[in-house]
């Protein structure tokens, strides 16, 4: 029988907050197979009699065998899985939102339709990622927009094409949804899909600046390349398809 291990856990437990650091750091050690000492710090001034007696600036603080690891970063540093960089690249927030809206596009295919996969699967799949991107966008379109005006064509000429950017997006993609007001749709998406689309292929293929994509939020660590550029061909892509469908499937 292998001894069991121990670990104290000093967090902070008030009636007005409860730090969810602190709920971690516990459900951590106890996943990793610790037997955990939970010390609860009640009160304000509990928690800065503890800061100053241990000569740390935070909680919660983890002690194993008698030596402080820390608070939760550290701790999951001490377990091999150390926390990314706040400012490091990742496509996370764009492969999360594709597979969102990829799922909703076959979910309503399914519901109107009776099959998963059709041709209108593609078209709210485009349209719903034109209005999630949007959404992300309107978050915060200060930020937005002075991030894209590291890159965008048109922004540098025009600063309110930055700030109208999202709005276009949104519109685009809701009429595209509703399959309504092509004559807005189209023109819209052509044209914003355009720009971005040469913009990028300038910024990032021409000039060979590593920069980073403002395409889900002014916030966003995402790098600007080739997600960028698929996001704006993309849109010109379901411009051109919604411009010739009529003719195409009669």
């Amino acid at each position: 029988m292998g001894q069991t291990k121990k670990a104290t856990l000093y967090r902070m437990v008030m009636e007005d907050h409860v730090c969810p650091y602190g709920i971690k750091s516990k459900y951590l050690l106890e996943k990793q197979g610790f037997e955990v000492e939970d010390h609860h710090l009640a009160s304000r001034e509990e928690t800065d009699a503890f800061k100053e007696k241990h000569g740390v600036e935070t909680t919660p603080q983890t002690f194993i065998d008698d030596k402080r690891i820390g608070g939760y970063d550290d701790l999951r540093a001490h377990f091999g899985d150390k926390p990314k960089d706040k400012n490091e690249t990742t496509y996370r927030p764009v492969i999360a939102l594709f597979a969102i809206t990829l799922l909703m596009a076959l979910m309503a295919a399914f519901v109107v339709e009776g099959e998963w996969i059709t041709l209108r699967t593609f078209e709210w799949f485009i349209a719903f990622s034109m209005c999630g991107l949007a959404y992300l966008k309107l978050r915060d379109v200060e930020s937005f927009s002075t991030m894209f005006l590291n890159y965008d064509l048109l922004a540098k000429k025009w600063v309110p094409y930055g700030y109208v950017y999202p709005y276009g997006e949104g519109l685009a993609g809701l009429l595209m949804i509703g399959g309504i007001l092509s004559f807005i749709s189209i023109p819209i998406a052509l044209f914003i899909g355009t720009i971005g689309a040469v913009s990028v292929f300038k910024a990032v293929y021409i000039d060979k600046r590593e920069l980073k994509c403002a395409c889900v939020g002014g916030d966003s660590n995402v790098p600007l390349g080739f997600i960028s550029l698929t996001e704006n061909l993309m849109m010109m892509g379901m411009g051109i398809w919604m411009l010739v469908k009529p003719s195409i499937l009669g």
